[in-house]
């Protein structure tokens, strides 16, 4: 609605609704906070799905747990196996040599049966066949004599229980084994008992 007056002579036409504008905004405003602002505080009632989401998580949880209940019982049967089984191996390993082994034992028993001073030279030939055979046994094994006599004296491989002059031999070698050494592979499982040469001069200081 307009409304003229008079101002120094000029029409002036105002809007009388103009004046009005402003505080119809504010309530408008008001209004549309008051709609707005409760229903954003107003909490959600989502409480159904957070226990039908706790009700999954233990579902999971339970699975979870028998699952690792029956894995630690099936590591501890595996374990009890593994354990039993190893016992067994070191309990038995010597099996296969004291079948081989048996083999030699009983040819010693038939050459001792058969043994008299008629077949003498028979059970000399029974006694060779059974060394050798004893011996590929225990090559087969890994297990080798050492041949120490003539080699220079070695404090890894030999046992010197004695020292001798002896003429034309070097000093330090083995003259004589009075016990075989053995080998097990690469490593020494008995050493040999032997007597080592002595040099002249050495001997005669000694004596001195």
């Amino acid at each position: 609605m307009m409304k003229k007056t008079k101002d120094n002579n000029h029409d002036v036409y105002e809007n009388a609704g103009e004046h009005n504008q402003p505080a119809d905004s504010e309530n408008q405003e008001e209004i549309k906070a008051n709609e707005i602002i409760p229903e954003a505080e107003k909490p959600a009632d989502n409480s159904a799905e957070l226990l039908a989401k706790i009700a999954n998580y233990e579902v999971e949880l339970k699975e979870i747990r028998d699952a690792y209940l029956r894995k630690a019982a099936e590591f501890e049967n595996f374990k009890r196996r593994s354990e039993n089984e190893q016992g067994i191996l070191l309990k038995y390993a010597a099996e296969p040599f004291i079948k081989n082994m048996l083999q030699v034992y009983d040819d010693l028993d038939r050459s001792l049966k058969h043994a008299s001073e008629e077949n003498l030279q028979s059970l000399i030939e029974g006694l060779k066949m059974v060394y050798d055979k004893f011996t590929k046994i225990l090559e087969n094994q890994g297990v080798t004599r050492m041949e120490a006599k003539g080699e220079p004296f070695n404090v890894d491989l030999h046992e010197a229980l004695m020292q001798q002059p002896v003429q034309g031999v070097p000093d330090h070698t083995v003259i004589e084994v009075v016990e075989n050494g053995y080998l097990y592979k690469d490593k020494v499982i008995r050493h040999a008992k032997v007597i080592v040469s002595q040099a002249a001069e050495e001997n005669e200081k000694s004596e001195n």
